[in-house]
Formats: structure tokens, C-alpha cells, sequence
């Protein structure tokens, strides 16, 4: 194993600046053994911010939660598996495991989290509702990689044995171990096919690839790789299996229909872990001793990028993350009656993160009437707070504007739409 591891406000509905739907964003999370989490923006292949957690260090492997609002990283040296909210990429808790935590999966659903404890052979069960270890369960020496089946039904784990090695297929409805099946020396990183139908497992020690059948528990296919393998990510279409080298500073592209290796992709120095976006069109690789990360195009199998990141980076993971939820709170502004219309002082609103209460700076606010008559349109500075005031003709009428007023966010990739609504007063 590498060295161990990482006034309320009306919500107003409709309002048509606040109804679209912003895409989210692809992010890498790149676990630093050399302590913090790095965030990379796939659209832009740049390192956005590092995740710290003062309560834990060594990182090891990062897994993100299916609907991608969640983060889960081991840290090795602390005992502790860290939990991070992916919008707002805040860190929640630090979750106490087992000895030196290595691997972490999350279940379909996203209802648990298991971590392989590879210091003292056995793997915790942690609730994502409560974030605490539910059960623990003994599995065996060196548990290192693990993967949930597609039907939430069994948990596979590898152990890091030089050796003929072994897979612990665990029951998640008992929580024991119900097989075991041999595969080859010292495995490593496991992962499983988007069908559900096969898992894939990185044996080191043999430089090899293993298939197995997830109906039968048994092995029905090996694939040659190249010097010391270690991590391994499966395309979208489950054709294609990109295989890290780490002593021959490669990745194997393998052919999963014939189990064979097609090519090798020269990478940085030491590759350990490797990770595709959704739709399969890049995979990015952990560069342990170049401190680094590529980024291979896998239409052409080309590196096209490599993005420095923190010390000695192990783990990754790549995931759809939504846009943080929003809160619009809106304050009260005051009318003044004109000759020929109205002015409508202080129309203001604050925008808010939901999760952190962290203000929103930098983001155009919407003010229109009750009945939909633009008012006027604001940025929030860094308070997240937006004023603006309006000139209105006396059609719009005293009437509608004592209705008051409301606020809309139409959101971005970062950030929801969020929308309130705020009462206007008599000078």
C-alpha cells in the first residue's frame, strides 16, 4: 500500500428569472497523501480550490456520493473518513473508522458508505444518514479496494497480500462475508462495469487485470497488463478499461470484450489512481511522484493536459456536482410619490448559500412587481446583498406597489436560482 494514507422571506412561485435550471459542474477530487483534497473544474481543467480538513491528514482515496452532493475521503494516519458537501465543497464531519482507512465506496442510493480498514482487516459500515459506523465487519488481512454491486446487494473487497491474493464478496444484508474468490497476487483497486454485470480487479503483484462475473463469483476472464498496476476505471459502455502502471509510468487501455491490452499511454511519474468523466471522454490520472495530474483524451488515448495538484496524490474521483442550493431573503423598501410616477427606494435582497450561509457575491438580482413589472436590477456585493432603486410610472399604480415587491436569482453551474419576496411602505 502506499504510505497510508486523506424578516423570513416568501418563496415566490413562479418567477420566470429564477425557473431555469443551471447544468452543475464535472469535478475531479484528487486525494493528496501529502495532506488536502484538490478540486479540479473539468470544463476548464484547472485546480479550483483545495478541500483542507484540520482533523485529518494522509488522505488516501476519494469517492463522491451518486447525486454527486457528497465527498468521502480516508484519512490514514487520523483513522477518520472525512465528508465533504460537493456544492460548496465545505467539509461536514470527520467520521472515526477503523485502522488506517484505505478504501471507500458508496452504495447505489447513496444510503452507506464502506470503508476497507487496512490496519486491522475489516471494513466499516457507515450510515450517510446519521455519519456514524453502524456496523463493523472482519474481512480479512489488508483490505484495500472496494466496490458496491449495482443492486446495493454485496460489497467487493481486494486485499493488498503478496501472494495468491483473494476478492471478500460481502453479504450487506447480514453483513458477513458469504465467498471469497481467489484472483491474482497482492490486488489492489477494484471497480465494477455500469451494467453491474462484472467487476474488475487490479492484482499488482501479477500485473494483471481479473474478471469476474458478478452472477457467478468467479473469475471468467485475465488480462496482462503493464508493471505494477494499481488503479483501474471502466468506460460508461463497459468496452474499455484504463489501467494505471505505477512503475512503468503508463496506463493500459484493455479491450474488456477480449481481455487484452490494446496500449499503453505514457503519464507522469508514478501513476496510482485513474478516473474518467461521465461520459467517458477524459480520464485523469494520479501522478503520486510528479505531484500531478494528466488528462488523457480517450478518443485519441493522448495525454492533453497535466495539472499540478498537491503532494504525492493518490485517490481521485469524478462526478456531476449540482449547484449549491440558494437562499433570496429580501428586505423592505419605501415608496415616494412623484409628479408624473413613483420612485421606489432601497429595493434590496441578500443572497446566501443554504448549506454554509456563506454570502453570494458578484450575482445579478431581479426586482419586478408583484405582478411581474420589471423594477430595477442589482449585483450582490460581498455581504451577498443587492440594492437598487426604482423609477416607476404612476400606470403601475400605488395599489400594486404597496403589494409589494419580489427578488429573483437565476442561478448558475455554482449556484441555484433561489427567489423571495420583499414589502414595500409609504415614505
Amino acid at each position: 500500500m502506499v504510505a497510508a494514507a486523506v424578516t423570513s422571506a416568501l418563496v415566490v412561485s413562479p418567477v420566470s428569472p429564477a425557473s431555469a435550471a443551471p447544468a452543475g459542474r464535472v469535478l475531479g477530487y484528487v486525494a493528496n497523501n501529502g495532506g488536502g483534497v484538490s478540486v479540479i473544474d473539468t470544463a476548464t481543467n484547472a485546480v479550483s480550490e483545495t478541500i483542507s480538513d484540520s482533523g485529518g491528514t494522509s488522505p488516501y482515496m476519494a469517492a463522491v456520493a451518486f447525486d454527486g452532493t457528497r465527498g468521502y475521503v480516508t484519512n490514514s494516519v487520523q483513522n477518520t473518513l472525512t465528508v465533504i458537501d460537493t456544492p460548496t465543497n465545505t467539509v461536514d464531519k470527520s467520521v472515526p473508522v477503523g485502522s488506517h482507512p484505505a478504501g471507500v465506496a458508496v452504495a447505489p442510493g447513496g444510503g452507506f458508505v464502506y470503508v476497507t480498514n487496512y490496519g486491522d482487516g475489516t471494513l466499516s459500515v457507515v450510515d450517510t444518514a446519521t455519519l456514524a459506523v453502524t456496523a463493523t465487519i472482519t474481512v480479512g488481512q489488508n483490505p484495500d479496494g472496494v466496490v458496491v454491486t449495482r443492486d446495493g446487494k454485496a460489497v467487493y473487497v481486494t486485499h493488498d497480500v503478496v501472494g495468491p491474493s483473494s476478492v471478500s464478496v460481502v453479504d450487506t444484508t447480514t453483513n458477513a462475508v458469504a465467498a471469497t474468490i481467489p484472483v491474482g497476487s497482492t490486488s489492489t483497486a477494484i471497480t465494477a462495469s455500469a451494467d453491474g454485470k462484472r467487476v474488475y480487479v487490479v492484482n499488482k503483484g501479477s500485473d494483471s487485470v481479473s474478471a469476474i462475473d458478478v452472477a457467478t463469483r468467479t473469475v471468467v476472464g485475465t488480462a496482462a497488463v503493464g508493471f505494477t498496476p494499481h488503479g483501474i476505471a471502466v468506460s460508461p459502455n463497459g468496452t474499455r478499461a484504463y489501467v494505471t502502471n505505477s512503475e512503468f509510468d503508463s496506463v493500459s487501455v484493455v479491450d474488456l470484450t477480449t481481455m487484452t491490452e490494446l496500449q499503453k499511454i505514457v503519464v507522469g511519474d508514478r501513476p496510482i489512481s485513474v478516473a474518467l468523466t461521465p461520459d467517458g471522454a477524459r480520464a485523469y490520472v494520479t501522478n503520486f511522484g510528479g505531484n500531478s495530474v494528466s488528462v488523457v483524451d480517450t478518443a485519441t488515448n493522448t495525454v492533453t493536459g497535466t495539472l499540478a495538484v498537491g503532494q504525492r496524490p493518490v485517490g481521485i474521483a469524478v462526478s456531476f456536482v449540482p449547484p449549491a442550493p440558494s437562499k433570496l431573503v429580501a428586505g423592505q423598501a419605501q415608496l415616494q410619490l412623484r409628479l408624473l410616477g413613483f420612485t421606489v427606494r432601497g429595493l434590496n435582497a441578500t443572497l446566501t448559500e443554504k448549506h454554509t450561509g456563506a454570502p453570494v457575491a458578484g450575482q445579478q438580482v431581479v426586482f419586478q412587481t408583484v405582478k411581474g413589472t420589471p423594477l430595477c436590477t442589482a449585483t450582490t456585493n460581498a455581504s451577498g446583498k443587492a440594492v437598487c432603486d426604482a423609477q416607476v410610472p404612476l400606470l403601475v399604480g400605488v395599489s400594486t406597489l404597496l403589494q409589494g415587491f419580489t427578488a429573483s436569482y437565476a442561478g448558475n453551474d455554482e449556484h441555484g436560482g433561489a427567489a423571495t419576496r420583499g414589502y414595500i411602505r409609504l415614505l
